[in-house]
């Protein structure tokens, strides 16, 4: 464990750097518990990782600072590194995956670091900048596997203490697992009462296959768009840690994120990546025993690439049952789509699309295919619509 009076000593270090973010009560996303949201979203850089980069790099010596800095990232971690170096004047070099998104590359650039990209994920990035540690003799800054890391991260645990006190749970994303073992550090040493729970990609689980099988459980691959969490092999100290103070870690699927996302935004006006959503999306979708509780979810960060957020909204929409598309054999004849939208308008909902196909082998020759994409209010109303249309004598062949 982490020593409570470096998490202490982080603090310290991080009023000059950091902002204390706010925790916010959240009366719509609330139900059989209630729900605060801890909103490090709106951190400097839009993530929580600033806060570990920056009191590991305020704590190296002198002649750790001439040499230089390199570090390894999928954006948030470089963002951090790189303000905090340019901030203290140091130069810093970041091995990015070359599938970052392009606003985290432009955003490290930005704030002063040089960025080299690397084919493949982000263990790939960290092994390229192994070799340039060991080539060029700069100071290795490891974006969660390093004590003064998990220290900075920490801080994020004190504030939760102090601005909810009666705290019941903290849920908490993770990746390689800095966050959560930052905060289970300050959290168990101060009320061992307080449940930390952890949440990872259902297609990035490392950390929850190694604490299942009791050891470090390396992936041969991951493949989630909450990139930030998107980590083949976890930390040798964060495995520790979190086998040993973190209660429970549980898994959630890319529509069930997605739909944690699309939730923030429309209720909740907040703007969550979505490694920083998984822990609402754990939450949304009951995966674990916080029933009556008070507790905290931390959204870990809001730098969401925005040329994915309309397909990451529409696959939200997709899961809540508020956009839907059918395909239907028609006969092709005059009349036919009036038919169909009439009935959609008549149940409520609203045509947003529609293609006609004639040329599928599958169908009779005098027939085509109708497929007409719709909003509605939910999956009950999409049953609704379907009733109504075959009972008017539309076959409906497809649903996605």
């Amino acid at each position: 464990m982490v020593k409570l009076d470096k998490i202490y000593q982080a603090a310290f270090v991080l009023k000059e750097a950091a902002r204390k973010t706010d925790l916010i009560y959240s009366e719509k996303l609330s139900g059989p518990s209630q729900i605060y949201l801890k909103t490090e979203n709106l951190q400097v850089t839009g993530s929580f990782k600033l806060r570990g980069a920056y009191y590991k790099i305020h704590q190296l010596t002198e002649e750790q600072k001439a040499a230089g800095i390199v570090a390894c990232s999928a954006g948030n971690h470089a963002q951090g590194v790189a303000l905090a170096a340019t901030r203290m004047g140091i130069r810093s070099v970041v091995c990015m995956p070359d599938g970052a998104p392009i606003s985290k590359v432009e955003a490290t650039k930005a704030l002063g670091a040089e960025v080299k990209l690397v084919p493949g994920a982000y263990d790939d990035a960290y092994a390229q900048a192994c070799r340039l540690r060991d080539e060029t003799g700069a100071t290795f800054i490891h974006p969660f596997d390093d004590e003064e890391v998990i220290a900075g991260q920490g801080t994020i645990g004190l504030e939760i203490l102090d601005q909810l006190p009666d705290v019941d749970a903290i849920i908490v994303p993770i990746g390689g697992g800095g966050l959560v073992s930052g905060i289970a550090c300050a959290v168990k040493q101060l009320n061992p009462n307080v449940k930390v729970y952890g949440v990872q990609a259902e297609r990035a689980p490392s950390m929850y296959e190694s604490v299942k099988a009791g050891e470090i459980t390396a992936l041969k691959s991951v493949a989630t768009f909450a990139d930030g969490i998107a980590v083949k092999r976890p930390g040798d100290l964060t495995f520790d840690i979190i086998s040993k103070y973190v209660d429970e870690v549980v898994t959630v699927t890319e529509d069930e994120i997605a739909t944690a996302i699309l939730t923030l935004m429309e209720k909740q006006k907040v703007v969550a990546e979505g490694a920083g959503a998984v822990s609402v999306a754990a939450a949304l979708f009951n995966k674990l025993p916080i029933e009556g509780k008070k507790v905290v979810c931390v959204v870990s960060g809001g730098n969401i690439d925005v040329n994915i957020l309309s397909r990451v909204i529409t696959r939200g929409l997709v899961t809540t049952g508020r956009n839907a598309t059918l395909t239907i054999e028609l006969e092709d004849k005059p009349g036919q789509l009036v038919g169909v939208s009439t009935i959609i308008s008549d149940c409520g909902g609203n045509v947003v699309s529609v293609l006609h196909e004639r040329s599928d082998a599958n169908m009779a020759v005098a027939s085509c295919f109708l497929k007409i994409g719709m909003e509605t209010r939910d999956f009950t109303q999409i049953e609704e619509i379907k009733n109504a249309l075959t009972e008017a004598g539309f076959k409906i062949v497809a649903q996605s």
